[in-house]
């Protein structure tokens, strides 16, 4: 099929390039014309593992290029507009100001019987407003809507093999007509017998953002039973193992650390609660304001531990902080945990030594105050205590030994619970991990 993709950040690049490696003949359509030049040579402006590639494979088959001309787009079948939707500066809601221009600007080449489809997470009533402005201007284009669920890391295989496909469709023959353009884009999926949920534009929206809030939930529920287990001396990862035997819990996602952060959740979780306050259902959202607070508590938690640690002095103490990232495998900072807790600590006088993988520059660019250091065994060259705060395999791989001879004190907080306490405390360091005795 003939497809175009408006918006060609991380969820649209990676799209694009997965359809084109299914078959279809794509058009990335993106405003940033350098973006748009680097992607044409195959250089994603992101870190993906295995995106590069995917991109190459794509481009050098003739199936996918890269425009600023939304004239370009106008002999795709389906129209994919997967552009950002940040939350509002002061406030929880979702700027909607790039769906609807994204929607402005492709209307006028949309052909008569095609099919837009909204990928972009936004609050329930989007798609029912952006279908009035698609159609004022082309009244026989169709809308759907089809949310994302890729995770940073994996997200070319989530693409490709998705654990489920969501249509949200209109009513009658407009919704038949959508069904059946989605099921060609979907074929090999669905040929493999991918879940396929049918259902209205207003669920389809709220499958995503539903998802996250679960998903955020599930994550500061175990974070909170850490605290109480700190107080007691309980162990949250033998409860989280405990707990997690039980098929209606389930082990995935009760891991207590540092807390949840990126592009996604953060301001999915609040912009649901804005737009419940919006439709007058606020109370039933009320608990998605302590699932952040307690998200964001944890980050306090990290400086508190090593504060102690250190005998409550921080100012002057170098302190080695591995990993940027919000997740590994991953250079995305956005309300990354792991780079905030570096800037609660500089903030508080520390000498703050970071580093990752494949973070570094995006950290620089929004932080440049913090020290960066390539190389894990600088970062701990002479630290008076180590921070893991992205769960990095080589950071969960780090010989206790080895790391013993670089560092001045052999203090380790472990933001993630990623690493083995006996192996650590058997060589010498004082650990510390959240909720773990």
């Amino acid at each position: 099929m003939r497809l175009s993709v408006i918006g060609c950040g991380y969820l649209g690049a990676v799209h694009a390039a997965c359809m084109a490696e299914l078959g279809h003949e794509v058009v990335g359509i993106d405003v940033d014309a350098g973006k748009v030049d680097a992607l044409n040579r195959a250089a994603a402006p992101f870190f993906e593992p295995g995106l590069d590639e995917t991109l190459r494979k794509a481009i050098d088959s003739g199936r996918l290029r890269f425009s600023t001309d939304f004239a370009d787009a106008a002999t795709a079948q389906v129209h994919f507009v997967a552009v950002g939707t940040p939350q509002k500066p002061g406030e929880n809601a979702a700027d909607l100001t790039y769906v609807h221009a994204a929607i402005d600007a492709l209307a006028p080449h949309v052909a008569p019987g095609s099919l837009v489809v909204g990928k972009s997470t936004v609050p329930v009533g989007t798609a029912s407003v952006l279908v009035q402005r698609l159609q004022a201007v082309q009244p026989e284009a169709t809308l759907a809507w089809n949310p994302e669920f890729l995770r940073e890391g994996v997200a070319v295989t989530d693409t490709i093999a998705p654990d489920r496909i969501v249509y949200g469709l209109p009513s009658g023959a407009d919704g038949e007509h959508a069904k059946a353009l989605l099921d060609e884009v979907y074929a090999v999926a669905l040929g493999k017998g991918t879940p396929l949920v049918v259902t209205d534009y207003a669920t389809a929206e709220l499958v995503k953002v539903a998802a996250n809030a679960f998903l955020a939930t599930k994550i500061s529920f175990i974070n909170a039973m850490s605290e109480v287990a700190d107080t007691v001396g309980a162990d949250v990862t033998q409860l989280a193992d405990a707990i997690g035997y039980d098929a209606r819990i389930g082990r995935k996602f009760l891991n207590a650390g540092v807390g949840f952060g990126g592009g996604c959740l953060p301001k999915d979780i609040r912009a649901f609660r804005a737009r419940a306050e919006e439709l007058g259902v606020g109370d039933s959202l009320t608990f998605l304001k302590e699932v952040d607070a307690i998200n964001v508590r944890q980050r306090e938690r990290v400086v508190i531990r090593l504060r102690e640690a250190l005998g409550g002095e921080l100012a002057g103490r170098r302190v080695a902080v591995l990993g940027l990232a919000f997740k590994p495998d991953s250079d995305d900072v956005r309300d990354s945990p792991a780079l905030d807790v570096a800037v609660r600590l500089k903030g508080l006088g520390a000498d703050v030594v970071t580093t990752d993988p494949r973070a570094i520059e995006n950290a620089r660019a929004r932080h440049p105050q913090l020290t960066y250091e390539p190389s894990v065994e600088a970062a701990l060259r002479n630290a008076a205590a180590v921070v893991v705060v992205t769960e990095w395999a080589e950071y969960r791989d780090l010989d206790p030994e080895w790391a013993g001879e670089l560092v001045a004190g052999k203090v380790i907080i472990d933001g993630r619970n990623a690493l083995n306490p006996l192996t650590w405390r058997a060589a010498g360091w004082t650990y510390r991990g959240s909720g773990r005795p």
